[in-house]
């Protein structure tokens, strides 16, 4: 096997042929599996785009601006006010700002359009600004609509900065880290959805699709050797109390699922979609990243401290590595509180300015299916470091060099 990893001063080779081959053989039981599932659960229909029948999910395609006439009036307002009001014709002007575009996209790509632009939230638009518009055929003509700015180049240049900083500090493993990414993406986009849109059951389909992520994830970033199976190991069998816990909390806390417009307008395009298993499999989706992280950690810790001390019992370096997996788990939970937090800070406020106490607060479901998915994937989190601590010491145990004594679930 590869000796990919973090163990600097231990070679992972070292652990006896037999049993690395038992590792081995789980990894492949469980990867066969995870293949086994996704064949079973692999979506047979293409996804179409049901949206449409509802006046939903046109298709987009982007333009640059070129000229702006921000004091254009509307006239077919101001003819509406006069009516209202009985003011005098022109007295009540309303202002609707406009532009002349270029499509560079689509059935119509370098045609001139004169589109109507939003009176707020999007001020500052200028010649050569570029923006994604709508385009609806079902009428009588074709009819653009501004739908957003066009930030695709400003996020790909970003994602380029983040790949090359990760490739720098990281050099292989880093870019070993980036595929690993990716691959996780592919599952999410090209198996997860699509077989939740097909109708299968979205707590399946997440399990399935989680083990899938962690396999790739784990093993294209840090090799094949015996550390990543333990942190492997180790990850599925938390998101196993994982979903255990969530299955109980979801049934107990009785939720619907219609927590977001996003969530009524799926139910809208397909009504075979099981919301609440969708908030399964969200929690247990949501879990991995930090879940993996924790795992990997682990493993990494006892395969470093065995290489500073090679006689170290694997009761002592169960109980170094624990207290190192204490002060991960301490700043993880608060990551996790905090990332919740600042993704919500306009609801946070909106509750603030309603005077509603924290009990009212956390009663409500959009509130409280976030709690739980917080809280659920913690204890999940807490999970993986004593069971990912034990399994690598018992692994670590058996490498030439140092004792296999002691039990390592003190």
């Amino acid at each position: 096997m590869s000796s990919h990893g973090h163990s600097h001063g231990v070679d992972i080779t070292e652990v006896p042929p037999q049993f690395r081959r038992r590792l081995a053989a789980c990894a492949i039981a469980l990867g066969l599996l995870t293949i086994v599932g996704m064949a079973l659960l692999w979506p047979r229909q293409e996804v179409s785009n049901r949206l449409r029948e509802f006046g939903l999910g046109t298709p987009t395609y982007d333009a640059r601006i070129l000229e702006v006439d921000p004091e254009r009036p509307c006239e077919t307002l101001d003819e509406l006010v006069d009516d209202f009001s009985g003011s005098p014709e022109g007295e009540a002007e309303t202002i609707c700002p406009a532009a002349v575009v270029r499509l560079l996209a689509g059935p119509e790509k370098g045609e001139q359009i004169e589109i109507d632009l939003p009176t707020s939230g999007n001020e500052g638009f200028g010649r050569g600004d570029r923006l994604v518009l709508n385009r609806d055929d079902g009428g009588d003509e074709v009819v653009y609509s501004f739908a957003d700015r066009n930030r695709k180049p400003m996020l790909i240049g970003l994602a380029l900065l983040f790949a090359t900083a990760v490739v720098i500090l990281g050099r292989w493993r880093g870019a070993a880290a980036l595929a690993g990414l990716i691959a996780s993406m592919g599952v999410l986009l090209v198996f997860v959805l699509p077989a939740i849109l097909d109708g299968r059951s979205p707590v399946l389909v997440a399990v399935v699709g989680a083990s899938a992520i962690a396999f790739l994830a784990l093993y294209m970033s840090h090799g094949t050797g015996p550390m990543t199976t333990v942190a492997l190991l180790g990850t599925l069998a938390s998101l196993g109390v994982t979903l255990l816990l969530a299955v109980v909390f979801t049934k107990l806390a009785r939720f619907s699922g219609f927590v977001s417009d996003e969530a009524a307008i799926v139910t809208l395009a397909d009504g075979r979609i099981d919301l609440v298993g969708l908030t399964l499999g969200g929690i247990v989706i949501g879990a991995l990243g930090a879940i993996d992280d924790i795992t990997v950690t682990q493993a990494s810790a006892v395969w470093e401290l065995r290489a500073a001390n090679p006689e170290m019992s694997s009761r002592d370096t169960y109980r170094s590595a624990l207290r190192i997996g204490r002060d991960h788990i301490a700043s993880t939970v608060n990551t996790l509180a905090l990332a919740y937090a600042g993704a919500s800070m306009p609801l946070m406020l909106l509750f603030v300015l309603s005077q509603q106490s924290l009990g009212s607060v956390a009663n409500g479901e959009l509130v409280a299916t976030e709690l739980v998915r917080t809280l659920v994937g913690s204890i999940g989190l807490v999970a993986a470091v004593p069971v990912t601590t034990a399994l690598a010491c018992l692994v670590a145990s058996r490498s030439a060099g140092g004792p296999t004594a002691a039990s390592a679930s003190d």
